[in-house]
């Protein structure tokens, strides 16, 4: 296979800008996820004075240490808890990823309790169904490390109370489908998410620390006068030793911890003929790319107006900088072609510009390709979307975009999506954008997504403006078209960012540009692993005596 050349001049003004511009976002996403960190360790002499770890403390205990952990969705809710984005704190109130356990490879949500207690928030819940989601469509056990004060009541909306109630629909499903569902109760898990563990296969509860029940004392007075204590309700010894509902009763945090390990390695997951932890090809199976990933920030856009030759982009984070590209010269904006990431083999799918008929009837061939040699895909989005004119609409955009889209609906192989620059318009879809359910989507922080770019919106409601006022027999009012353009703008430009799409899940994650090749391999392996793994599905989800 051919390694790209590649031309990237390290020493240029346009890189030296692009990589100024990159290391900025950068920053300010460190900054955005330190600020969340910071906000939960505030509450350590609490924490202490309770016995308590801290949820990310509590984190590292359940994880292996070394093993790599891929924390998703760290701006869920970003602008959104708060419309200032120096007040507001993301993540949704939760942590959560794919890490490893035992040597087993898990989903390990983390309830954020150093946070307002833990209390839910509107795109927690999002986040915690998305998790769930790539559970199940993984074939990850599902483990929750519960410490929650429930929905806060002062800023009830009816939509969240709905929303919410699918996530216990997902843990359901997830133990029908085979998968083990563990919650480790370290603290409280109030009325709704008192069905966390119990929709559980398996609970841990820390003794004198650990509640669920429906109804806590307060609400249980209000609603029939009973007067009840904590412990009497819901404690943890009464679930291990009356009700049932705890399975193993720790003495604290780490103890708690401690037996979730035991019990993970207790399972036997890894059995059959599962590859190793480590990626295909670890230990040596597989060439470094010849170009160094750090590149990546000179060569990632910081206007999107500007052409980027992504092959440069393939060059560092594909095995040896190999790629062998499928039809060159035909459909030449967009770039199809076999390639390695840390051994295992992927077609790759992007764009040096939008999609042309050629580039879609291409993409949408080798889609099928891929599929039939059961290879998995990875789109790198960086396109202005589908042409538009009266010679692409006569030489059948509308159809060849067509085609793409129900070849890429109907891939049955892993498709994995990373926004390296533009993602406009119907060219979003078309690269298997999160509409279209990839197996998983990622943003570099100089992406932006949006129906248009906002000069073109704009651009296109000042002409139909200035029309319907003609038409009226009206005046044409340069000012108010002025004043209209500015609001579109602004309207988009407020919308287009990766870091409010990522605050919206719209992806999995914002990640820096030189980890693309690492993050890449960790989702690669865990579809290979999922796609190896034969379940042993059950009716109903496990129902506890």
């Amino acid at each position: 296979m051919p390694a790209l050349e590649s031309r990237v001049v390290p020493q240029g003004e346009a890189f030296q800008a692009n990589s100024a511009a990159l290391q900025v976002q950068l920053a300010r996403l460190r900054e955005l996820e330190a600020r969340t960190r910071n906000k939960s360790a505030a509450s350590a002499p609490l924490f202490a004075k309770r016995g308590q770890l801290l949820p990310r403390e509590r984190l590292g205990a359940l994880l292996d240490a070394g093993a790599p952990f891929l924390e998703m969705a760290t701006l869920a809710g970003f602008c959104l808890d708060h419309p200032d984005p120096e007040r507001s704190v993301p993540g949704g109130g939760m942590v959560g990823g794919i890490g490893f356990v035992g040597g087993v490879r898990c989903m390990v949500v983390a309830d954020d309790s150093g946070i307002d207690a833990g209390a839910v928030q509107p795109m927690g819940i999002e986040k915690f169904q998305r998790l769930q989601q790539v559970a199940l469509a993984q074939k990850l056990p599902f483990i929750h490390l519960v410490e929650c004060a429930g929905a806060n009541l002062l800023d009830y909306k009816v939509e969240t109370f709905i929303h919410g109630g699918s996530g216990f629909y997902w843990l359901a499903r997830l133990s029908a489908a085979g998968l083990p569902v563990i919650s480790v109760v370290h603290g409280s898990s109030t009325a709704g998410g008192a069905y966390m563990p119990g929709l559980s296969d398996y609970v841990v509860m820390v003794r004198e620390r650990a509640k669920a029940f429906l109804a806590g004392p307060p609400l249980l007075k209000a609603a029939t006068g009973e007067i009840a204590s904590e412990e009497e309700l819901g404690g943890a010894g009464m679930h291990a030793a009356v009700s049932g509902l705890a399975e193993y009763l720790a003495e604290d945090d780490a103890d708690a911890l401690r037996i979730t390990r035991e019990l993970v390695a207790s399972l036997g997951w890894n059995g059959g003929a599962l590859r190793a932890a480590a990626p295909a090809g670890a230990g040596g199976g597989y060439q470094a790319p010849l170009y160094d990933a750090d590149e990546l920030l000179g060569i990632a856009p910081s206007d999107q107006r500007k052409p980027l030759d992504m092959r440069e982009v393939i060059a560092r984070i594909v095995d040896g900088s190999a790629f062998l590209e499928f039809k060159p010269g035909y459909g030449a904006a967009t770039v199809t072609g076999h390639a390695a990431i840390c051994g295992m083999a992927v077609g790759i799918i992007t764009n040096n510009g939008p999609l042309d008929p050629a580039g879609a009837t291409k993409a949408a061939h080798f889609i099928q390709l891929c599929c039939q040699s059961g290879m998995p895909l990875v789109f790198l989005q960086n396109t202005t979307g589908f042409m538009v004119g009266k010679a692409y609409e006569q030489a059948g955009m509308i159809k060849h975009g067509s085609k793409m889209i129900q070849a890429l609906a109907n891939a049955n192989v892993p498709r994995i999506t990373v926004h390296c620059g533009a993602s406009f318009g119907a060219g979003n879809y078309g690269m298997s954008g999160r509409g279209f359910m990839p197996d998983f989507c990622f943003s570099w922080p100089n992406a932006r997504t949006a129906v248009m770019g906002a000069e073109q919106a704009a651009t296109t409601m000042a002409i139909v403006m200035e029309g319907s006022m003609r038409r009226k027999g009206q005046e044409v009012d340069h000012a108010a078209i002025a004043a209209m353009r500015a609001k579109v703008i602004d309207t988009f430009e407020r919308q287009t960012d990766a870091f409010t799409t990522s605050g919206r899940l719209l992806d999995d994650g914002v990640i820096d540009p030189r980890d693309t090749r690492k993050v890449l391999a960790c989702v690669l392996a865990v579809c290979d692993e999922a796609r190896r793994r034969e379940l042993r599905p059950v009716q109903f989800g496990v129902a506890r005596p």
